[in-house]
């Protein structure tokens, strides 16, 4: 079911729609126009890992033959719920078709932190398990920990239907072939605000910084989505050669508006707990969280916009942690999901930008107007006019420099 079964307002429907095409590599799935959409979102990948004098990784027993479960650690409202019986839908099914027992938590409340806590388990000698078959990270991190040789390589000749992953992702660069790693979802980043509580139409971030507004204002805690759209609202180009005085300018914005009150707080995924109580009523936000927003509070006044200056896009990966003992599970589990039928209906719920082939076609089956979607499916041209970009690659002293500088930022 589609979450826009809850909403009253049928226009309010299509602007959902139009909210979640943030993906740029979804509409690929759909026809004309999609190959640059994807193609954009495979060039904001982080660089290639670096090759060569590694040893070999040496994978734990697989116990899958004899233990059917596999566990999955994702974000938070990332598939398929049913409220009233209380379960993930496409998950049952495929725990009815596969005999595999699924386990899902809404473990991920931004990528520096998840990985934080279970890092030092993944590197010890020997690794300890830390109960999670699947994990689902952003392209960036996804970089990272490939390079450092915490997730297992994936069987593809196991996973036929990733074959139908859109062609553009098939070679990303920071996982050339996709050895390691499947995504899961793009989306974009951009402004939520509830038009009722406002009072007014936002167009640009300059807006949420009006007095009005002072203590109501939450960003992301991920850099590259609330730094990204200030340096775009500060006319950089961050797919582009950007210098660290502009990312510094940026981060001196966030610093300054936390200074004079504007921002309440800097959260990972749980700045919807605040949208939901209302102490915060706008912010830098991920396009499908506005859509479970005005589900889960029965609030169609929120609105999610890409700011006038541009909004930032990014894909979340499956990956395997090394320390998994179910790996052929966690494949079953992944090339599942990769069922157009499948995929749809995850996107129906989800609202994020999908990455399979013929998912746009089962859509009509579920929502037409959510086929049409430029922001479930969106279009190169679309992409073009709202200023989407991918921040782009880092290398690794900036990666280092700015992860610390934004830190400080933060507060941690």
């Amino acid at each position: 079911m589609s979450r826009f079964d809850k909403q009253p307002d049928p226009a309010m429907r299509q602007l959902a729609s139009l909210a979640r095409s943030s993906m740029s590599r979804r509409q690929l799935l759909g026809g004309a126009g999609a190959g640059l959409a994807a193609l954009g979102l495979a060039a904001c990948a982080p660089p290639a890992p670096p090759s060569g004098g590694k040893a070999a990784v040496k994978l734990p027993v697989d116990k899958s033959a004899t233990e059917k479960t596999v566990a999955w650690a994702n974000w938070t409202a990332y598939l398929d719920y049913d409220e009233e019986a209380k379960n993930y839908p496409t998950l049952e099914q495929f725990i009815k078709s596969s005999g595999i027992t699924a386990s899902y938590t809404e473990d991920i409340d931004d990528n520096d932190s998840y990985i934080s806590k279970v890092k030092p388990q993944l590197q010890a000698t020997p690794p300890q398990d830390i109960n999670r078959d699947i994990i689902t990270l952003t392209d960036w991190m996804a970089n990272r920990v490939i390079r450092d040789q915490l997730v297992q390589p994936l069987d593809i000749i196991r996973m036929p239907n990733v074959a139908r992953m859109l062609e553009p992702l098939k070679d990303v660069s920071f996982d050339p072939g996709r050895q390691y790693s499947i995504t899961w979802q793009s989306g974009f980043a951009g402004i939520g605000y509830d038009k009722s509580k406002v009072g007014r139409e936002i167009k640009s971030i300059a807006d949420l910084w009006a007095p009005d507004l002072k203590g109501k204002v939450t960003v992301l805690s991920e850099f590259r989505d609330t730094i990204g759209l200030i340096m775009q609202s500060q006319g950089v180009d961050i797919s582009g050669d950007f210098t660290k005085d502009q990312v510094t300018k940026a981060m001196d914005e966030i610093t300054k508006r936390v200074a004079d009150g504007s921002i309440r707080r800097i959260k990972g995924n749980s700045y919807m707990e605040d949208l939901k109580s209302g102490n915060a009523i706008a912010g830098i936000v991920w396009s499908g969280d506005m859509y479970i927003l005005r589900a889960e509070t029965e609030n169609e006044n929120w609105e999610f916009i890409i700011p006038d200056s541009g909004g930032t896009l990014w894909s979340d990966n499956m990956m395997i942690p090394i320390t998994s003992t179910h790996r052929k599970n966690a494949m079953a589990l992944m090339n599942y999901y990769y069922q157009p039928d499948v995929a749809a209906q995850v996107a129906a719920f989800v609202n994020y930008v999908c990455p399979v082939q013929g998912a746009q076609e089962e859509m009509v089956k579920i929502d037409p107007k959510l086929a049409e979607s430029p922001l479930i499916f969106p279009t190169e041209q679309w992409i073009k006019e709202k200023k989407i970009q991918g921040f782009r690659a880092l290398e690794p002293q900036e990666d280092a420099d700015y992860s610390a500088m934004w830190a400080k930022v933060v507060g941690n």
